[in-house]
């Protein structure tokens, strides 16, 4: 044999031999992880609505990876404190985010500035769950259904705040598009997360919150603040006598008006693909399981699930209907 030819196969068989011990070093890569706790960033306080489902998802998710599955919480700023957090983390799987509808659709849909992109700079790995938002008003003032709190608002124009757990979340947009709406008036009182205004709701500083059912019904329940109405399409079981919207708000132009919240959870990108599926894969088994439908139930929320595909897909036409909204109602948040 020559030496061209000789030359030749042996360039071949290192190649095959290359490709070879790259797929194994694929595959090991993907059996190996996680090796190592892995951090769930949540871009709000504790005990909102983020922080329940996170705390929820992750114990389950943990069983399955057989590490840890931590959660953080850096809030602040809308919710794009935690997100930077992960965008700017490396793409190793161990630094994951999950966050809701106020920033990957509403946020990205307000066109503000950020320090990451919401499309490029993330990788998505799974829809978690969904929640419809809830009307939720201090009992400091004299109201006790849909329309009553529309004539207090329309005869006080100048008296009524509502909080919001930062500018630009789907609380903040609720209220915004709320008042647009109804033609009323409130000011806007933004906190770093929406737990954290609730002791000023239920004392009056503050009068209304447009929270998700998960973080308000228990405040709710035990008598301490007022919900007036479900924004979702269907009555909660949680609050089986509070109205929809699409049930009583037809006189205040509201028949159609729904608020609903989204979670999903997101690492860097440039996430490999096999840790990408190795996540999704622990998501969609956390949410099929028995104790974790059960405890997202008993706050108002339901499972979500799916491909990475079809979350990122999802997402892109929940913003379109904020877009929609802020675009015909002109809603700012300066």
């Amino acid at each position: 044999m020559s030496t061209l030819n000789t030359s030749r196969s042996l360039s071949r068989r290192l190649i095959l031999a290359g490709a070879a011990s790259l797929a194994m070093s694929g595959l090991l890569h993907a059996q190996e992880y996680p090796v190592r706790p892995v951090t769930l960033i949540t871009p709000f306080p504790a005990a909102g609505s983020t922080d329940l489902v996170a705390r929820t998802i992750a114990q389950k998710m943990g069983e399955i990876l057989g590490k840890a599955v931590v959660v953080e919480n850096h809030a602040g700023a809308g919710g794009n404190i935690g997100c930077n957090l992960v965008a700017k983390a490396a793409p190793d799987g161990y630094t994951i985010l999950i966050t809701s509808s106020s920033t990957h659709s509403i946020g990205a849909a307000l066109n503000k500035p950020v320090p990451f992109n919401y499309d490029t700079d993330f990788t998505p790995i799974g829809y978690a769950a969904m929640a419809p938002n809830i009307l939720l008003v201090t009992k400091t003032i004299p109201v006790k259904t849909l329309g009553d709190f529309v004539g207090f608002a329309k005869a006080n124009p100048t008296v009524l705040n509502f909080s919001s757990a930062g500018n630009g979340t789907i609380m903040h947009l609720t209220g915004e598009a709320f008042k647009a709406e109804t033609g009323t008036q409130m000011v806007h009182i933004p906190y770093k997360g929406s737990g954290l205004s609730i002791p000023d709701l239920i004392s009056g500083k503050v009068h209304v919150l447009f929270d998700s059912i998960v973080s308000g019904i228990s405040h709710v329940q035990d008598g301490s603040l007022t919900a007036l109405a479900v924004l979702g399409k269907n009555r909660s079981p949680l609050l089986p006598n509070t109205p929809t919207l699409k049930e009583i708000g037809a006189p205040y132009g509201l028949k159609d008006f729904e608020s609903v919240n989204w979670w999903g959870f997101y690492g860097p990108k440039n996430l490999p693909k096999d840790i990408q599926l190795k996540l999704n894969a622990a998501l969609n088994r956390a949410l099929k399981s028995k104790d974790v439908i059960d405890k997202l139930a008993n706050i108002g929320a339901e499972t979500g699930g799916g491909t990475p595909e079809a979350f990122a897909e999802f997402v892109l036409k929940d913003r379109a209907q904020w877009s929609r909204l802020i675009q015909s109602r002109k809603i700012t948040i300066d």
